[in-house]
Order: C-alpha cells, then sequence, then structure tokens
C-alpha cells in the first residue's frame, strides 16, 4: 500500500517504512565500538561522584554522563569539578544548555498546549544567552553540549566552524526535542548533531529505520522515569544494540521521579546497578558486541588549560 509515497521517501535516502525485520546494523563507532554506557540526569557533582564510584564497584564502564538541569544552574566550581571527575573516569560529558523557555517568562509555556515549547528558546536574547552558555561550558574544558532547540543546533555548528567554539565540541540533540522519523533525524544531522536521542517510546522496527536514515549515532533509553512513561526495556538492549549500533544506551532513570531532577547520593547508586543489569543481558544474549573502551568516545573533557 502507498507504493508511490514510499518509493519518494527511498528516492531521498530514507527508508519507505519502519524496518519489521529488524536487520543487523554494520556501522560502528570510528575505533570498532557498537555501543557506549550513557547515564543522564546526573545532574550534581556529588551524584556523578557516587554513579562513578558505584560503577566501578560493579565492574561497569560508564562511557558518557549528561547534566540536564542547566549549565547556568551550576557555579564554575561546580563545573569544573564535573569535568575532574569525568576526566579521571575516561566518561564524556555532556551539558545542557539554556536557559530555555522553561526558565523564562513565558505565560504559554505553562499551558497545556504550550508545554511543548518548554525546552526551546523564546526570543534572538534567550539564543544569543544560550550561545553564551556553550562559551562558558568549553571555556572549562567540557566539550560535550546537550542541545534542545534545532535552530540553535545550526548556530551552535555555525560557532564550531566559525572556531567560535572548540572543533573537538560535541553536540546532542536531546530527546526533548521531540524527533521520531528519519526525515527529522535527517535533519538534524544536517544542523550538526552529531548524536540524537529519539523519543524514547519507539519500538524496535521504528529504530530501525532511524538507524538506516543516519550515519551519527543514536542515543536509545533502555529505561525511564515514571514522567516520561516509567518504561524499563532492559531485555530489548541487546536487540537496540544490535539493530541501533553505533548507539549509546541511556540508562538509569528508571531510579527517579522524573527528568530534570536532583538525583541523591542514593539515586546515583540505583542508576549505576540499573546499568549493570543491563551489561548482564547484553553479556549473556549478545556477548560479541563490543562497548566503547574508558576514553574512547567523543566529547571527553579536554586537557587543555581552563580559560580564565
Amino acid at each position: 500500500m502507498m507504493d508511490k509515497s514510499r518509493a519518494f521517501l527511498r528516492t531521498l535516502g530514507l527508508p519507505g517504512g519502519d524496518l519489521h525485520s529488524l536487520p543487523d546494523s554494520e556501522r560502528t563507532f570510528p575505533g570498532g565500538a557498537q555501543f557506549g554506557v550513557e547515564i543522564p540526569t546526573v545532574n550534581t557533582a556529588a551524584a556523578a561522584r557516587a554513579l562513578l564510584r558505584e560503577s566501578e564497584r560493579l565492574g561497569v564502564t560508564v562511557n558518557r554522563i549528561d547534566e540536564t538541569l542547566g549549565a547556568f544552574r551550576h557555579t564554575r566550581a561546580e563545573l569544573l569539578e564535573y569535568a575532574a571527575l569525568c576526566r579521571d573516569s575516561g566518561a564524556a560529558l555532556t551539558v545542557s544548555i539554556g536557559p530555555r523557555a522553561a526558565y523564562d517568562t513565558s505565560a504559554t509555556r505553562l499551558s497545556r498546549q504550550g508545554a511543548v515549547i518548554g525546552y526551546r528558546l523564546r526570543g534572538e536574547e534567550q539564543l544569543v544567552r544560550a550561545l553564551e552558555d556553550a562559551k562558558r561550558v568549553c571555556d572549562l574544558g567540557i566539550r560535550g553540549l546537550l542541545v534542545y532547540d534545532e535552530g540553535l543546533l545550526w548556530v551552535l555548528d555555525e560557532a564550531r566552524r566559525a572556531g567560535e567554539l572548540p572543533a573537538d565540541t560535541v553536540f546532542k540533540a536531546s530527546a526533548h526535542c521531540g524527533h521520531g522519523n528519519g526525515a527529522s533525524f535527517r535533519l538534524l544531522e544536517r544542523c550538526g548533531a552529531d548524536s540524537i536521542n529519539p523519543v524514547r517510546d519507539l519500538s524496535l522496527d521504528m529504530l530501525c529505520a532511524l538507524r538506516a536514515s543516519v550515519s551519527v549515532p543514536l542515543d536509545v533509553h533502555t529505561d525511564c522515569p515514571e514522567g516520561s512513561g516509567g518504561f524499563i526495556r532492559t531485555y530489548e538492549a541487546p536487540e537496540i544494540v544490535r539493530c541501533c549500533a553505533p548507539v549509546y544506551l541511556k540508562i538509569g532513570n528508571s531510579a527517579l521521579a522524573a527528568h530534570g531532577s536532583l538525583p541523591t547520593e542514593a539515586d546515583a547508586v540505583r542508576m549505576a546497578r540499573q546499568a549493570a543489569i543491563v551489561m548482564e543481558m547484553l553479556e549473556r544474549y549478545l556477548p560479541e558486541a563490543r562497548q566503547l573502551r574508558r576514553g574512547e568516545g567523543r566529547g571527553l573533557v579536554a586537557e587543555a588549560e581552563v580559560r580564565v
């Protein structure tokens, strides 16, 4: 059915539909790895320390940590502490760029219909401030930026090309952008996204279609807090790696009540233990899959001197 439209999508280099056959992905990270472990919503340096300590105890390699509260909500000292923890552990650090509408005076954002704009930017001044936020983060040696606005993503990519941001800065497009189809992913890739997080509840055949649409890594949740569905896809993790490589498995948020929260150290320990469960499933059902080694991924904290 709908053969002409499906054929036209294929002329654009997109799949003609969701890939129900769940094909193996032949893509990998540059060094040959198929997946990395990513822990999101690590919104205090204390939680990051507890997470990394427990992960080491459990023998779990954490490849990327995401801060999602907003860079401008942290002191310079705390951001430097984050950076030092991740540099020492070999984990990439991704810090979210603000200030975004959720922190602005928007009445529309507080309405039921307007809630969908909550993580995008309002007005040109917020765009200016977001660019300044990105520069502040990069000045501290942090090279991973979490982006919620497609226009800002394009601006940041142009800034990277122009030398306004370091050339090794990495941009991650958030699930809060709300994208879940190959055409949207292709646009994000063209705007400079170095990895893309789809909406959290896509089925495997949908994820396969996204993998066929872009070459950048996908960032796929294996579990979520109740605030965004509360699902736990632990047994699907091996299939996600097989179908979506290169992929970051986003693990641990089922330990939290909501995205953007401030996890306690006990929450961070539970997040690390959820990662250990996912790794058990991978070792049991897809033992041949290779994980990124410590310090192997992009977006690692720079060793350069911090500019004052």
